[in-house]
């Protein structure tokens, strides 16, 4: 039943495969509550793995991680592998790396607030367009600055450097308005209370560590530990939609490949869509119509059809649809829409068929030969060959000492950005104008020193010089006084001449 190129889904009047070739043609898994999307998940994933691919996907409730672990034959799984005719059914743990922004359940993710960029941070931080409009005045600047933005105490630096340049920096960028400013900054803070600083950080994410294969030959399932990132289901969004964005950017065009170079599946998608604006649906759409030619497939995981917009409905032509509930109109609708995505069988009929299937059973239509969809089937989904079910936190921590990413990322790397720098040159000016004011404070205290001395010395070093009419009465005085002395002398001279 196994093929080297195809993946073994199940089997409805015949065998169901999915062609490598058009494993990068994107798909679509949806399906009620309890129908078996996680198990179909696990299937998809180490399938792939298997042939090759590396896959990335997220652990929502922790049953996932029994990827790792080699399955335990179970009646119900016997029962299933000879109902579809599945004779070379096996087990064996999938090579798996495990993943976690919290950095508890798995290896840190991180990426730079640099990478992640002012479009998706803004969704991230629910900014309206005005505050969109200074975030993105902030990393010009720092771009203008040579300003590096690591982390979130660098974007809060940032942030407060030009609210202070405010009246400089809206005559070169625009309005800076101190509000806006505030808004993001408290967006910024629940962010950080949500986890926010643990992602946003180096060592950052190197892509390629989702990409690594065996010596053997198969491919690593990275697997998300979400569970607890569910919490903040925009965080989870955001960053999911960052690593497919990163992804599109950093790999080099490949057409169309014998099989994918990786796989990513997106669990609880309607996350992503929920209450986004069309800004980011369009980006969506072109990241998911637009990777596909770097080799990568994207499989949305979602209970209803309807979650997934139109737009990139249309760009997944690899689908299968567990059962789905109609005790609503909206679910009744989501049903007829379904069915209408399939290329229909004569032999019954898919809407009908829809609300009527059991666990493990789905709808499939794939891509055959020149890329037509099949005609839908209903199939029996074929057992995991991996332990359906969680590990337990000792089989995780094994599985993350003996990982090729071991030690790597597990470390924070704290180099010198735009908090530094920043930093740094408020402190110079704050040295500036200290010495500024002891200096002025210095003159000032000279200055009246200078002012309090001058009366003292005016009084006991009065001037010598005379004025005119000074000169004239002394003059006059010396002059008198010379002529009396000079009679006096005379009379005493004479008295003396007349007794001789």
């Amino acid at each position: 039943m196994l093929l080297d190129d195809a993946i073994f889904l199940g089997a409805s009047t015949r065998p169901e495969y999915l062609l490598l070739r058009y494993g990068n043609r994107h798909g679509l898994v949806t399906g009620a509550t309890g129908t078996g999307k996680t198990v179909t998940l696990q299937v998809l994933a180490e399938s792939f793995s298997r042939a090759g691919v590396p896959v990335f996907c997220a652990d929502i409730k922790g049953d996932l991680s029994g990827i790792a672990a080699t399955g335990e034959m179970k009646d119900f799984l016997a029962k299933r592998a000879e109902a579809i005719g599945f004779d070379d059914y096996g087990f064996a743990a999938a090579p798996t790396i495990f993943w976690d922004l919290f950095g508890r359940q798995g290896h840190p993710v991180r990426t730079t607030i640099s990478e992640m960029g002012p479009l998706l941070l803004s969704r991230m931080l629910g900014l309206n367009d005005t505050q969109e409009g200074v975030l993105n005045i902030a990393f010009r600047v720092a771009d203008d600055d040579g300003l590096l933005l690591l982390d979130l105490k660098d974007l809060r630096a940032l942030l407060a450097e030009i609210s202070g340049r405010a009246r400089e920096l809206s005559a070169r960028y625009g309005n800076i308005a101190p509000a806006s400013v505030g808004a993001i900054q408290r967006a910024l803070l629940v962010l950080e209370e949500q986890g926010g600083n643990q992602f946003f950080g180096e060592r950052a994410l190197a892509l390629a560590d989702l990409m690594r294969t065996t010596t053997d030959g198969r491919g690593y399932v990275s697997v998300l530990a979400a569970d607890e990132l569910m919490r903040s289901p925009r965080l989870y969004a955001i960053f999911l939609l960052w690593l497919l964005s990163e992804l599109f950017e950093e790999l080099p065009e490949v057409g169309d490949p014998p099989k994918p170079r990786l796989v990513f599946f997106f669990d609880e998608a309607h996350l992503l869509f929920d209450d986004a604006p069309k800004a980011l649906i369009d980006k969506i759409e072109q990241v998911v119509k637009l990777v596909r030619s770097k080799g990568v497939g994207v499989y949305f995981v979602t209970q209803n059809p309807m979650d997934v917009p139109e737009a990139v409905l249309a760009q997944l032509g690899n689908r299968i649809q567990h059962a789905l509930r109609a005790y609503t109109p909206r679910e009744q609708k989501a049903v007829r829409v379904a069915a209408e995505s399939f290329r229909p069988n004569p032999d019954f009929s898919t809407e009908a068929v829809i609300t009527q299937m059991g666990t493990g059973e789905a709808l499939v239509s794939v891509l055959e030969e020149k890329g037509i969809p099949s005609m839908v089937g209903r199939t029996l989904i074929r057992p995991p060959s991996s332990r359906i079910g969680p590990l337990s936190p000792e089989e995780r921590r094994a599985v993350m000492a003996s990982s090729p990413v071991a030690g790597l990322y597990d470390e924070v790397i704290d180099r010198e950005s735009a908090y530094e720098v920043l930093k740094a040159a408020a402190e110079r000016r704050a040295r500036d104008e200290d010495l500024a004011r002891e200096r002025a404070e210095w003159e000032k205290q000279e200055t009246a020193r200078r002012k309090a001395e001058a009366p003292r010395k005016t009084a006991s070093r009065p001037s010598s010089r005379q004025t005119p009419m000074e000169a004239a009465v002394n003059s006059m005085a010396r002059t008198v006084a010379n002529r009396l002395g000079a009679a006096l002398v005379r009379g005493i001279l004479g008295s003396l001449s007349r007794r001789r």
